[in-house]
């Protein structure tokens, strides 16, 4: 607790004398970034009610990022959480995990395998058609409906571009830790994309990328491996993705549309420690393994349009179908002859959504109110095997359908006084109906500062697992809840921000936020009861448990002439009471700490970007399930240590901007494995597992030409 009170202390006398650093000149105007995610109108950063946390496309460039996993590891509050068995890696914000933050594609929600929006594989998530991104902290369930409630990453896409004729291609080499080969080591990357602006009003453009993991080894031996002693296959699994994009876009008289079409392939491959012999008559023996495999299928359509109706109200109307399918298929390889025999795939689950959002806005010619009334209409057809009677496999089908209104305003008090209210009402098909509720002020102060404070109220659905799952082994039941209700977050945040221009050119923003999210009936999974023969525990979702959190963050950022640099720091509280039914949990507050630093420094004489990220990820504490001496079951507190990242990056354009080199490293910290502690049955004992987090330091190097005529 000392630690904890001493990082608070730090941020707090930190944060005033920054803000007030000598200033000379609060009146030198600059380039407002403008952002779209939760605004009635596209506007400035300055003017938006909501506080949006901004990441650029110099950003994506500058990390070689492929997808949305490899770039939101160095951002705080935001905590990547990859799985090397089953190749997926979700996001978790303020101790949540993916399921209480919504990922769009230009303000539509992307379909994972379990719903909308919602515990989205960030690896699936390709970035070579992104703009921006935009991240909003906090309940977004006025403007984004469920599962808004610890915050929205909106993905901006390409759509537009100056040149008649524009292609870009990129190859992409990277070491997976020390382990490096052309085809079968590291991470091998190729993408390429074609736009072209065919009149005034039309503009297509079509993309694909293909990136292909060969694993990482450490002390296995690949799958080409023939000794039965536990060395066969991988730590991190191979895996090969394939994605393919198009765009049609259309502009003419303030009326604007665009047609969007991607589709993804995955295949994820495990390969069996455990080696057999098959005898072949008359004397030929072949060494085999019981394999497996795991393939996603994609596909996103979306149309959009925005216009102007009876030449006052603003329109903007978004049609979406999706669709995604996890299949498993299992196998009998046999190694030195590299076959394949005895094939089963069957499909897992699947999601598929149709869904409609809209908003009308501009109702009155008065510059101090303006009216947003919008809509959003989702149906939902979920299928996934479950185990039934015996532990034979069933089919569950079904359909979630809501359709919601709601209405926010934005009204302009004075000209640095506005406040942003809101209401949505969602009927629900399978639940009770929902509502979300919010109220954003904003003030503008002297000296360039700005004061922000929010209130919200957001709601999380119950997931397709969460509603329907069977799963029976080692004599224990695990099973779904079709009658779970929606949890519902309440969230509070105050900000202050300041910027500050100097007569020199040097550039300095200061901002400190502090929140409360307070989640009640929260789903988790929970003993209630027995099999009739009385010795097989049944495990099933119920609505049972709290969660509260507190935050307190602070980011500064300075630029001057070439150089940037950004420092960030974050301290989170959370307060989590689980009760599964036969103990409940302490509701103490557990703290973790995360420092971020970004370093750049531009030579424009070499046409070359040198920058740094660093992030810290302070120790962590969590409930976990055990018993005590008696036998009685218990939570106790787990600990996970801290570890940090550091990455590097140097990239040098040539030819105009259009050829560019980016050679860097991931992880140079080299990180493999953390260590979480568990306390044992007796007070004076621990026990340590190592969870696997990433594969070693890594470099990589990326080529990409565009050529624009």
């Amino acid at each position: 607790m000392q630690s904890v009170t001493k990082a608070i202390y730090y941020l707090i006398i930190l944060f005033p004398a920054l803000l007030c650093a000598q200033e000379t000149d609060t009146t030198r105007t600059t380039l407002e970034e403008v952002v779209v995610t939760g605004q009635i109108e596209p506007q400035s950063l300055k003017k938006s009610v909501f506080n949006v946390r901004v990441i650029t496309r110099q950003d994506i460039q500058q990390q070689a990022a492929v997808n949305l996993a490899d770039l939101l590891n160095q951002y705080i509050n935001i905590t990547v959480m990859p799985n090397s068995t089953n190749g997926r890696s979700t996001i978790s914000m303020f101790g949540l995990d993916g399921q209480y933050m919504k990922v769009l594609v230009d303000n539509v929600p992307l379909v994972s395998d379990t719903g909308l929006g919602n515990n989205t594989d960030l690896s699936q998530i390709n970035l070579d058609d992104v703009e921006q991104i935009e991240i909003i902290e906090g309940a977004m369930g006025v403007t984004h409906g469920a599962n808004a409630v610890s915050g929205i990453l909106n993905i901006i896409t390409k759509k537009s571009s100056k040149y008649k004729w524009e292609a870009f291609a990129a190859i992409q080499e990277e070491t997976a830790g020390k382990e490096y080969a052309w085809f079968d080591k590291g991470r091998h990357i190729q993408s390429l994309k074609i736009s072209n602006n065919i009149n005034d009003n039309w503009f297509a453009s079509i993309g694909a990328n293909r990136t292909q993991f060969a694993g990482f080894y450490g002390d296995r031996e690949g799958k080409e491996h023939t000794v039965n002693d536990g060395r066969r296959g991988y730590i991190w699994l191979p895996e090969e993705q394939l994605v393919t994009n198009a765009m049609l876009s259309y502009k003419k008289n303030g009326f604007r549309a665009f047609y969007k079409f991607e589709y993804l392939t995955e295949a994820i491959s495990y390969y069996n420690f455990a080696v057999q012999s098959d005898f072949i008559p008359p004397s030929t023996i072949l060494k085999f393994s019981n394999d497996e495999r795991f393939l996603t299928e994609r596909f996103y359509h979306h149309l959009n349009g925005t216009g102007r109706l009876w030449n006052r109200v603003n329109y903007n109307v978004s049609v979406s179908h999706q669709k995604q399918e996890r299949d498993y298929e299992k196998f009998k390889y046999y190694i030195e002859t590299d076959d394949e025999v005895n094939n089963s795939r069957v499909t897992n689950n699947a999601v598929e959504v149709l869904y409609s959002t809209g908003t009308f806005s501009n109702f009155f010619e008065s510059k101090k109110v303006n009216l947003q009334l919008g809509y959003e209409t989702v149906n939902t057809n979920g299928f996934a095997l479950v185990d039934g009677e015996n532990q034979i496999p069933v089919e569950v089908r079904r359909r979630l359908e809501n359709y919601d209104i709601f209405l926010s305003g934005e009204v302009n008090i004075t000209d640095r006084f506005s406040m942003r209210p809101g209401y949505r009402y969602s009927f629900q098909s399978a639940f009770n109906d929902q509502h979300a509720v919010s109220l954003g002020l904003r003030q503008l102060l002297n000296h360039g500062m700005e004061a922000r404070a929010s209130v919200g109220r957001s709601y999380r659905t119950p997931n397709f697992d969460e509603l329907y799952s069977r799963l029976v082994f080692s004599g224990h039941y695990f099973i779904g809840n079709p009658s779970l209700s929606p949890e519902a977050g309440l969230s509070y945040e105050v900000s202050l921000k300041k910027n500050t221009s100097f007569s020199a050119g040097g550039m300095l923003s200061n901002s400190l936020i502090v929140s409360f999210l307070d989640i009640d009936d929260k789903i988790d999974m929970a003993l209630v009861g027995f099999e009739p023969s009385g010795n097989t525990p049944i495990y099933q979702y119920i609505n049972i448990s709290k969660y509260r959190m507190w935050n307190i963050s602070t980011t500064h950022q300075y630029a001057f002439n070439n150089f940037n640099a950004r420092l960030g720091a974050s301290l989170i509280g959370i307060s989590q009471e689980i009760n599964n039914g036969s103990a409940v949990s302490d509701d103490k507050f557990l703290y973790s700490l995360q420092l971020n630093t970004v370093l750049s420094y531009n030579l424009p004489k070499w046409n070359t970007l040198f920058s740094v990220y660093y992030k810290f990820n302070g120790r962590q504490q969590r409930f976990y399930e055990s018993t005590n001496g008696n036998g009685d079951p218990v939570y106790k507190i787990s600990t996970l240590d801290a570890y940090s990242w550091l990455d590097a990056s140097i990239r040098k354009t040539f030819f105009k901007d259009r050829f560019d080199v980016t050679l860097g490293a991931r992880n140079l910290l080299d990180i493999v494995n953390i260590q979480q502690t568990q306390n044992t049955a007796g007070s004076a004992h621990a026990a340590s597992t190592d969870i696997l987090l990433g594969y070693g330091r890594s470099y990589f190097l990326r080529l990409s030409y565009n050529f624009n005529f």
